[in-house]
């Protein structure tokens, strides 16, 4: 598949196929295609943890998601992606080195989600980012550490229709070249 034809094709997807199975392997290329994104210093401080048994997928919908989003991704799997605090955005001394300091660490965890999500589409699933979440259940169902900021949890899986692209804005509407 083409990189346009990616990008022209992944879209948020709120209803999955039950009887299919996202595979930890799938899980693998798709962590693979993220940190293949660029990260503040190299410090490359994404982390991820993925739900895929049943048991693990019906506790995340039960416990750390608000119930319009467990109902929209009823049969996919779960992602939750965190960055380390202090890092992006730092020195090594882990001084801020601008005015944004952990955004950085937000930055860098969109850029490599980007990639995660695109790698979906490429291997034919679709995905939901939801950044509506429960950040301590979240952080206690899956043993995330306090120095990890949660970012999302991105529903995984094939997609049970295919729902119409959303209109974008156009570069003139954006963009201001000088």
């Amino acid at each position: 598949m083409e990189y346009t034809d990616i990008l022209n094709e992944r879209k948020s997807i709120r209803a999955y196929d039950a009887s299919k199975k996202v595979t930890a392997e799938q899980v693998k290329e798709m962590v693979e295609a993220a940190i293949m994104a660029p990260s503040w210093k190299n410090f490359q401080s994404s982390r991820y943890y993925a739900a895929l048994s049943d048991e693990m997928i019906a506790k995340v919908a039960s416990e750390c998601l608000p119930e319009f989003n467990a109902r929209s991704t009823q049969g996919a799997a779960y992602i939750v992606t965190t960055f380390v605090k202090g890092q992006a955005g730092h020195n090594m001394e882990g001084v801020p080195d601008n005015e944004l300091g952990d955004c950085w660490g937000c930055y860098d965890a969109g850029l490599h989600n980007e990639n995660l999500v695109l790698k979906a589409t490429e291997l034919g699933l679709g995905t939901l980012i939801m950044g509506i979440r429960d950040e301590a259940a979240c952080r206690r169902v899956f043993a995330i550490p306090e120095e990890e900021t949660i970012m999302a949890v991105i529903a995984v899986g094939y997609p049970a229709q295919e729902p119409p692209r959303r209109p974008r804005k156009t570069p003139e509407e954006i963009l201001k070249v000088f």
